[in-house]
């Protein structure tokens, strides 16, 4: 046996031509251009490395095993293996090999060093000679590739399978999410003509708060204050916006001011959110399996969740036959709720879930249903990301009730635009309107002192 066979555990017994033959990874084209940066001798020395340790190692094995403990022994294996070879690297080099070997065989390959890019909130994946990344609101195309489609395949297949999801030709689509918490969308042949397609909606790493949002010019102090007693006084919350607007980082940092003593159950497709609560339950849809069984959708959870004694219901994104039920909880004592939606503007949004509660098969009269809305809702918040990729709140809208068959509603807030600079950026400001909401009595009342002069008109603070 090869010395180095003999001294890690994760060899196996078989000789290297039949791990080669058999290993599923091997087969399904393990193996990119890893060498971004590195020279053409280099790369393909990397290349036959990497090829070296996947027909030698146990890879079942090692998937058992923590992740610090499988990248140390495949280190040990790498670094024993490039001496054996003589290989004439300096020690930088070596790490650099090592690393994205490791990528390969735990990680996502070519897309490590791009997740770890923090100035990356969205990687596109277009096939395996195409991948964009979306940075400071802009897309540009990456050097990064992958070496094949049966290597992207591949990639696709471990993010699917860790949280319990399958991709193939009788379930093309499939969305799922990184241990980090970013969405992840993938589509496959035959419903995807170039070939398999991925994109990753990326997970912050740092968890952006209501003071960082501000920072970052998405909101005013003013309008923290007053988002802050909404959310304490249990009003119920509609945050809509567009895709890539924000919804769920908003979701998210009004979560924040929840009381810590309540008891809160999230209901998610792909669970995202991070409530920093103590009491927090969190429920994720389940996909039909093989045999086109076992699926449990969000209406379903919906529905479970107001026998679990909940405080708040937080629905990550509202998208279906759940809108009914959502409702009726809202309407119910389920008091501050908080949901998201896409749509491009409150009215819209509004509009949306009238036409979701329709795909709940109850019929239901359209004048019954906009009550429905208009006594379950509070506010709306309505993001948008403008031009220069920056998000902000363009409008604080309180729903006031019904005039005949139509919801009516007041812009409290709004974003102000005034033009674009010759750098592109959205010139504007915030300004309150002038309307002091119907709920400003019902949230003092409730202790929660709030100035009436937050919504005097002009600029905000």
């Amino acid at each position: 046996m090869d010395p180095t066979q003999a001294r890690s555990p994760l060899f196996s017994e078989r000789s290297s031509n039949e791990l080669g033959q058999d290993n599923p990874l091997h087969r399904r084209g393990l193996g990119g251009r890893l060498g971004a940066g590195l020279s053409l001798n280099e790369q393909e020395v990397k290349q036959d490395l990497l090829q070296r340790v996947v027909k030698m190692m146990d890879l079942s094995l090692l998937a058992s095993m923590e992740e610090k403990e499988a990248r140390s022994q495949i280190q040990d294996v790498c670094e024993r293996l490039m001496t054996q070879q003589s290989l004439p690297f300096n020690a930088l080099t070596r790490q650099r090999i090592v690393k994205e070997i490791e990528s390969e065989i735990l990680g996502l390959g070519p897309l490590e060093g791009l997740l770890a890019d923090h100035g990356i909130s969205d990687i596109l994946v277009n096939g395996p000679d195409q991948i964009y990344v979306e940075r400071n609101g802009r897309l540009e195309l990456s050097s990064a590739r992958f070496d094949s489609e049966r290597h992207l395949m591949t990639i696709i297949d471990r993010v699917v399978s860790r949280v319990g999801r399958r991709i193939d030709e009788s379930s093309p689509m499939v969305d799922a999410r990184l241990q980090d918490g970013s969405r992840v969308n993938a589509i496959i042949p035959p419903l995807a003509l170039n070939g398999p397609v991925m994109s990753i909606r990326r997970f912050p790493a740092e968890r952006l708060t209501v003071q960082r949002l501000v920072e970052l010019g998405a909101l005013t102090p003013t309008i923290t204050t007053l988002l802050r007693t909404i959310v304490k006084g249990r009003l119920n919350v509609l945050i809509s916006g567009g895709t890539g607007t924000g919804k769920t980082t908003l979701l998210n940092a009004l979560s924040g001011f929840i009381p810590p003593e309540e008891r809160v159950i999230t209901i998610e497709d792909s669970a995202e959110l991070q409530l920093q609560q103590p009491h927090v339950i969190r429920l994720e849809t389940r996909p039909p399996n093989i045999e086109g069984r076992g699926e449990v959708s969000q209406r379903e959870l919906v529905r479970n969740s107001l026998r679990m004694r909940p405080d708040r219901i937080v629905v990550g994104e509202v998208r279906g036959a759940e809108a009914l039920d959502m409702l009726q909880a809202m309407n119910t004592g389920h008091d501050g709720s908080l949901t998201t939606i896409h749509a491009n503007s409150p009215r819209d949004g509004l509009t949306r879930i009238e036409s979701m509660v329709a795909m709940s098969g109850v019929n239901l009269p359209s004048r019954s249903v906009r009550a429905q809305i208009a006594s379950a809702l509070d506010v709306v918040v309505q993001l948008e990301r403008q031009e220069d990729g920056r998000r902000r709140i363009v409008s604080v809208q309180e729903l006031d009730g019904m005039e005949g068959d139509i919801i009516t509603m007041s812009e409290i807030f709004r974003f102000e635009r005034e033009g674009v600079d010759r750098d592109g950026s959205v010139r504007g400001h915030f300004m309150a309107t002038g309307v002091v909401p119907k709920f400003f009595d019902q949230l003092n009342r409730r202790g929660l002192d709030l100035e009436v002069s937050v919504f005097d008109p002009g600029y905000t603070k």
